[in-house]
């Protein structure tokens, strides 16, 4: 997988990235994110991503320093430079120091994965001359669609669908001829990275990623398989036994995971199904503590982002919308102004954001 860290010390720009970048189709992973040039450069110490995307104005070690030290300690980093200023000393800068290309805010999603898919193939490359990395990347593109199901399940508490998954993946790994101890190593780090995200998310311990990987790990298939398969079970288990065992439902819990997933599809009956309650339980007593029903609160949710980033006119409507979870401008329009009473055009127009 191809490790991407991003460089903004604005919050919504590193969002717009994250949610306009092609990354599972493009075999790449964000890996990190920093919100100044001193803080890139320890990361890049630390996680060793191919791939930098940097804004140029920050506090402190900005976008000029921070392509200054990449060029000289990590020159075979690729440099992506965004920035809000049409300003030509900025692209003669990230030009002088190798950037890949130097793009404009508001992001354009195409321009973005246009740029990503230049770093791509000038990676493989790099990979074919020194005859290693090419593969590595068909690997990471082969777990990407296991990767999607496992969130699905794990998030969901689906402790058999976990096991399916990852049993189902190890023979699609042996029809694949995926059996080196190289090419399951990097299976092996990657899984454990998205577990990693998994557990974080969840509030959980880091305990289980402890385990060491040992030579008998890498030595099939099914050792490589069978390690994995402990890992998300123990750590799924610890989950299920934090949710199902405490005595009462933890509302701010559910509260908090909503917050963080406000944009996408999070309904009743996942929620339920996740935090061990009935879907009518929840709902009842969910709107006792906090006024609102589910779909309600998450409405709120997305319309006070959406309100939000409205006041920075740099970021398109159509932006705006995808970021709150709607695909669909029209229907963004449509619910706004039935929310607030005014169109976001309008809003934003008389400056009532």
């Amino acid at each position: 997988m191809i490790k991407v860290l991003l460089v903004d010390d604005e919050n919504w720009n590193r969002d717009m990235v994250r949610t306009f970048g092609a990354w599972e189709e493009l075999g790449m992973e964000i890996a990190g994110e920093a919100e100044d040039g001193e803080e890139a450069l320890r990361m890049t110490e630390e996680l060793s991503p191919q791939i930098v995307i940097t804004d140029m104005r920050m506090p402190g070690v900005d976008g000029v320093m921070l392509m200054n030290h990449l060029h000289e300690r990590f020159p075979e980093v690729k440099v992506i430079v965004v920035s809000g200023y049409d300003d030509f000393k900025y692209a003669q800068n990230a030009l002088r120091f190798g950037a890949v290309d130097y793009l404009l805010k508001p992001i354009d999603p195409k321009e973005l994965n246009g740029v990503l898919q230049k770093c791509k193939k000038e990676l493989e490359t790099v990979s074919r001359e020194h005859g290693a990395l090419a593969l590595d990347i068909d690997v990471s593109f082969f777990l990407s669609s296991y990767k999607q199901l496992l969130r699905v399940h794990f998030n969901e508490l689906h402790l058999e669908g976990v096991i399916t998954i990852l049993q189902g993946m190890r023979k699609e790994l042996e029809k694949g001829g995926i059996h080196n101890p190289g090419m399951l190593r990097q299976v092996v780090q990657e899984m454990m990275l998205l577990l990693k995200e998994l557990m974080k998310s969840n509030g959980l311990e880091e305990g289980a990623l402890k385990a060491q990987m040992g030579p008998e790990v890498l030595a099939s298939i099914e050792s490589t398989t069978r390690f994995l398969t402990t890992l998300y079970c123990e750590s799924l288990e610890q989950l299920i036994g934090q949710r199902k065992f405490k005595n009462k439902l933890n509302l701010e819990e559910v509260r908090q995971y909503m917050d963080s997933h406000f944009a996408e599809a999070v309904t009743l009956e996942a929620l339920a199904r996740a935090f061990f309650v009935s879907k009518e339980y929840l709902s009842k007593v969910f709107k006792l503590e906090y006024g609102r029903n589910v779909t309600e609160y998450i409405l709120h949710l997305r319309m006070e982002k959406a309100k939000e980033w409205l006041a920075d006119e740099s970021i398109p409507i159509k932006t705006v919308a995808e970021l709150t979870g709607y695909e669909d401008v029209a229907y963004f329009y449509r619910v706004f102004k039935k929310h607030y009473g005014i169109a976001p055009g309008e809003m934003r127009k008389h400056g009532q954001v």
